[in-house]
């Protein structure tokens, strides 16, 4: 059964069930099919590429689900980010056309559902494309297919014990693919989606006040936010809401001091999962409880938390230098418009289509993985994955810099970015901070901006030549 299938089974069988509540409004889960209908009537049959301004709004989940029903392919694309960047995203996706969520029509007045027949759909057709960063400046268009987002979710609705009676928190932004994690498992087992403009003020007191007050059983937190959290738990001494059930968090490595500082507090009812995934292959692939009622033994403090096994779905893959790779029926159909990238990451082995992940990890003997960083220069920054040679491409863009390396640094807990800079002669370098830092802002979102940019006379270098990174990130404070 494909999601949408499933969706559309819940909202028939019962309507009156609250499918999301957004901002204190309920949103039944009649009317959510009736909105998905008349975002499938207005986009028209087989639409392609659909561009979309997707923001924390029930419109943004109609027009998606819309679209599929339409057979179309969805491309979210955040409104915030660079006029520039938005529109090479919508070009390089191929977009035909771009769909307002704020145009959705609702209907809450009638709560039958017109009984319509689902199109039959290729399994391979497109269902969504999201982009990753890419060495080139430009970013990388992944292409997946509807076999993969329906398999995966069905997976995950599994592996988060998801129930009617579960109320999710819908946190990451709707232009990355977590955000897929928090709402399709919740919509097609008949759970009910919690959209809040307090989840994202910054504040902890107003995000865990909101928990309470909105009943959550289920987070999917950004690991960095995670740490975070945990912190202000253990330095305020706050509580945590009592419906809560279920943690998950990945993006990035879970750090073992706040596991412990997690397991101090009173959570032994709470599940804290942990997931690792790529866009190339689909949400989660592997997962592990970290603590909780369905736990192992805690990992030691002093060791690296474990990524997990790889889920029921998932074919896996060790290369002799220990890189993951990834296969089954959640791999992504590659990059648009991109053969050589999507054959230089996409291989087969044994007759088998696999992605090249490019971490480096060991298996317990129990299959559990542990991870060994990468076998790339790309890092995560709150969850998102970064190529620096991208971010150095647009610095190298300004007219004052001769030359520029960037690194990822580590500072409490979450990794951000830091670019060294050489000045042209002309150039001005009490000033250049500042400079590069508009210029950038007006070229990238906020994620490939780095935190410090230090204006040097040259660049490290290795013995054999290389950009010494290890040395730069030793001279940062």
């Amino acid at each position: 059964m494909s999601l949408i299938e499933a969706f559309l089974g819940v909202a028939a069988k019962h309507p009156e069930r609250t499918a999301v509540i957004h901002n204190g409004r309920a949103i039944r889960y009649a009317e959510m099919a009736q909105a998905v209908w008349a975002v499938a009537d207005l986009v028209g049959p087989s639409p392609g590429t659909v561009g979309v301004p997707a923001t924390h709004s029930p419109g943004t989940v109609a027009t998606m689900l819309g679209i599929w029903v339409a057979g179309g392919t969805y491309c979210p694309v955040d409104p915030g980010f660079p006029a520039q960047r938005q529109q090479a995203m919508l070009t390089t996706a191929g977009c035909r056309t771009v769909f307002d969520p704020a145009d959705v029509p609702w209907h809450t007045a009638d709560t039958r559902i017109a009984r319509r027949p689902l199109a039959a759909i290729d399994a391979e057709r497109p269902a969504y494309i999201l982009f990753t960063s890419g060495s080139t400046g430009q970013p990388k268009p992944v292409v997946t297919p509807r076999r993969a987002i329906d398999t995966t979710v069905a997976s995950l609705g599994d592996l988060f014990d998801l129930s009617v009676n579960d109320r999710v928190l819908q946190f990451a932004s709707l232009n990355w693919d977590t955000s897929f994690e928090e709402i399709l498992p919740t919509l097609t087992v008949g759970a009910c989606l919690v959209m809040n403009d307090e989840a994202h003020t910054g504040s902890f007191p107003r995000f865990l006040r909101l928990v309470e007050r909105q009943r959550i059983t289920t987070l999917d937190l950004p690991t960095a936010f995670w740490h975070e959290l945990v912190h202000y738990l253990v330095e305020d001494r706050f509580a945590l809401p009592p419906d809560l059930r279920l943690v998950i968090i990945g993006g990035e490595a879970a750090s073992p001091a706040r596991l412990a500082d997690w397991a101090a507090l009173d959570t032994a009812h709470i599940r804290l999962l942990n997931t690792y995934g790529c866009t190339e292959t689909t949400l989660i692939t592997h997962a592990g409880d970290l603590w909780g009622p369905q736990a192992k033994d805690l990992p030691d403090s002093h060791s690296q938390v474990p990524i997990g096994w790889p889920l029921p779905h998932v074919l896996q893959y060790i290369s002799e230098e220990g890189e993951l790779t990834v296969g089954g029926p959640c791999l992504a159909l590659g990059y648009r418009g991109l053969p050589e990238a999507t054959e230089q990451r996409f291989t087969t082995v044994d007759g088998i289509r696999f992605f090249r992940t490019g971490d480096r990890v060991e298996a317990e003997p129990d299959g559990m993985l542990i991870h060994h960083g990468r076998l790339d220069s790309e890092i995560k920054i709150r969850g998102i994955r970064v190529n620096p040679a991208e971010v150095e491409v647009h610095l190298a863009a300004h007219p004052s810099v001769a030359a520029v390396a960037v690194a990822g640094v580590t500072v409490a807990d979450h990794v951000s970015l830091a670019a060294f800079v050489v000045p042209r002669p002309h150039a001005n370098p009490a000033a250049l901070d500042a400079e590069l830092h508009a210029f950038l802002r007006n070229r990238v979102p906020r994620h490939l901006i780095p935190s410090q940019i230090s204006i040097v006379d040259e660049l490290p270098h290795t013995a054999t030549g290389k950009i010494d990174r290890e040395f730069m990130r030793r001279q940062l404070p």
